[in-house]
């Protein structure tokens, strides 16, 4: 997911940026200020911004209609992104572990597609999907006009083995038995055929259909079990990779994205993936 807030271009992974950082307006803009924001508020509807819009929007379009002095910053900042996150989670939007750090106070999700830090001042630092994902939230969570969801209680990822077979059983069921009665049925005109001169090339020919109706459906029902039990084991997989099954970190984490005694913010910058912010 892009960020709105930063330059067209992909940011190199493993850099450390600030979300809702200031954009310098382009001289060469035809559209003046007043204009560009007019423009803007038709086109977003601002009750229901969600990062989809984020995304959308170009750095001149977010410095026209949002006012960099009153962005929030310090721990409520990090409240809202932590609650914002884990209902992204809980919702199925992000794949991520979210945790909170101190020393500094500090926002941590990854996954192992990435990891995201974000830090008190709005800065964030990371890479892959989940820097991506987690880029327009911040930039979200820090506009006082947007209200963040209350932090979620219930746990927000299952243990590996809580991860059932499949989904849509009941579904499948149903396939079967619709499948057994068209088999049943192709059955029962095949042998009416054998017996029945008059009708015979009639219920021979249904008797047939019938029967590879049923096997199209019961090859549905397996094929579909077999997908299940696929994306299953995936899941799984990816929830073993964030430490759900022995609730060990991964070992690529960088410092600042584990909970290390006495790492100030100068120590977390100068980790091997993040440089310092300008």
């Amino acid at each position: 997911m892009a960020d709105a807030s930063s330059d067209p271009a992909e940011p190199e992974e493993g850099t450390v940026e600030s979300a809702v950082r200031r954009v310098e307006p382009d001289e060469s803009e035809e559209l003046s200020t007043e204009e560009l924001r007019r423009r803007v508020e038709d086109e977003y509807d601002f009750e229901d911004f969600t990062p989809a819009d984020m995304k959308r929007m170009s750095p001149e379009e977010w410095e026209a209609v949002f006012d960099p002095d009153t962005w929030i910053t310090g721990p409520e900042l990090l409240d809202r992104v932590e609650a914002d996150t884990k209902r992204r989670v809980l919702d199925r939007d992000v794949f991520a572990r979210v945790e909170r750090m101190a020393n500094p106070d500090r926002v941590v999700a990854y996954s192992d597609e990435g990891y995201a830090v974000v830090y008190e001042d709005g800065s964030i630092e990371g890479e892959g999907t989940v820097l991506r994902d987690l880029k327009p939230s911040v930039a979200l969570c820090s506009m006082d006009s947007y209200e963040a969801p209350d932090l979620p209680d219930e746990d927000l990822l299952p243990r590996p083995m809580e991860v059932p077979q499949g989904s849509g059983e009941f579904g499948n069921l149903m396939i079967q038995l619709v499948a057994g009665a068209l088999f049943l049925s192709g059955a029962v005109l095949g042998g009416a055929a054998l017996f029945t001169a008059d009708l015979g090339v009639i219920a021979g020919t249904a008797g047939i259909l019938f029967l590879v109706a049923g096997g199209v459906l019961f090859f549905t029902v397996a094929n579909a079990r077999l997908s299940d039990r696929f994306r299953a084991e995936e899941y799984r997989n990816r929830l073993r990779a964030v430490g759900m099954e022995d609730d060990e970190l991964p070992e690529w984490l960088p410092e600042s994205a584990r909970e290390t005694p006495g790492l100030d913010r100068g120590a977390a910058a100068d980790a091997p993936d993040g440089e310092n912010r300008d």
